[in-house]
């Protein structure tokens, strides 16, 4: 005997072709590339968004609202303790470079702070020691460092070969983990000298806590937590429907929520820690297998049409207990017939 489950999916506004100030979360990825992420510290509810096209404030509605001018964001990252200052780097829509720039507002307004070294650089790496705020990393034709909160810069020395990440340690304002094709690395000496603490494995993220915890996503083995003072890591989860994690944001006021954008752009949302996963804002969610040992079905929700699906004799908790990436909320299950 098979049940037939009727789930009404949330619907999906029209998007119109050119990049408007208001869309949904889910739509950024067919107009724009996602650059970091960083929860609002203003109000913890909202994603701040950093993209190609700008810096997008995300609501629980799943509505994305332009907040800055249209520029090229690259490195992105808060400032950890005031919540009114961000800084970044990137590109002006012009072309060239941006330099090391800030906001004072929240996102709304950006000026130079520095061209940095031999700039103005073009930050594509950038990190903010949570332990002393004034000291701030960032890649462009080798590790740059600063001690005074971005004013002037120095060199450190290469950067790793193939970086893709950078995070500073939330307990060592001199250590520093990077995110490379060639596994996780760590500093001991503000990156004068690194260790390669995860070998053999593509790492496209690392992300580091204020009390000391550390997240990776390596290709392979998903999303992996561990608290630095240990060496072995702990899975999380690998449900992410073959892709891969880019970039993460901890919410401060409550650790347990985390934020992440995929490499096709798709951001999500954490209520465990990440162990489970659903589509930020509702919305669409996208194609998502449904992991069952004799049966594979997707799930989409692509308009406000109810979708029918047929699954063997499964009672509807196992099925949302199967199905991580899907966040309740955003989905209502109609009836459960029994032909």
């Amino acid at each position: 005997m098979r049940r037939i489950i009727a789930l009404l999916v949330c619907a999906v506004a029209l998007i119109a072709p050119a990049l408007a100030e208001t869309m949904p979360v889910a739509a950024l990825a067919q107009h724009t590339h996602i650059h970091g992420l960083a929860v609002d510290r203003q109000d913890a509810s909202r994603l701040l968004i950093a993209t190609h096209h700008g810096l997008f404030r995300a609501g629980p509605d799943g509505k994305a609202e332009r907040i800055s001018v249209v520029q090229d964001f690259m490195g992105f990252s808060p400032h950890p303790r005031d919540a009114d200052i961000l800084y970044a780097s990137g590109h002006p829509p012009q072309g060239g470079n941006l330099g090391f720039i800030a906001s004072n507002d929240g996102g709304r307004n950006w000026r130079q702070v520095s061209p940095g070294l031999n700039g103005p650089v073009d930050f594509h790496q950038m990190t903010v020691s949570p332990t002393d705020p004034a000291r701030i990393y960032g890649v462009h034709g080798g590790l740059q460092i600063s001690r005074d909160g971005g004013k002037s810069w120095a060199l450190v020395g290469p950067a790793p070969p193939r970086i893709i990440g950078l995070a500073a340690s939330g307990k060592h304002a001199d250590q520093l983990y990077a995110a490379t094709e060639a596994g996780l690395l760590h500093s001991p000496d503000a990156g004068k000298t690194w260790q390669v603490l995860l070998p053999g494995v593509v790492v496209t993220l690392v992300a580091v806590t204020g009390d000391g915890g550390r997240y990776i996503f390596a290709i392979g083995r998903g999303l992996l937590h561990a608290p630095e003072d240990q060496a072995d890591f702990s899975n999380l989860s690998n449900d992410f429907a073959g892709e891969f994690l880019l970039h993460l944001a901890i919410d401060p006021t409550n650790p347990r929520r985390l934020f992440a954008a995929t490499g096709k752009g798709r951001v999500l949302i954490s209520e465990d820690q990440g162990r489970r996963w659903g589509a930020f804002g509702g919305g669409k969610v996208g194609w998502m297998p449904l992991q069952h040992p004799s049966d594979t079905v997707w799930i989409t929700s692509l308009s406000a049409a109810a979708v029918v699906l047929e699954l063997p004799d499964i009672d509807l908790v196992r099925l949302f207990a199967d199905l991580p990436s899907v966040n309740a909320r955003s989905v209502t299950y109609g009836a459960i017939h029994n032909p």
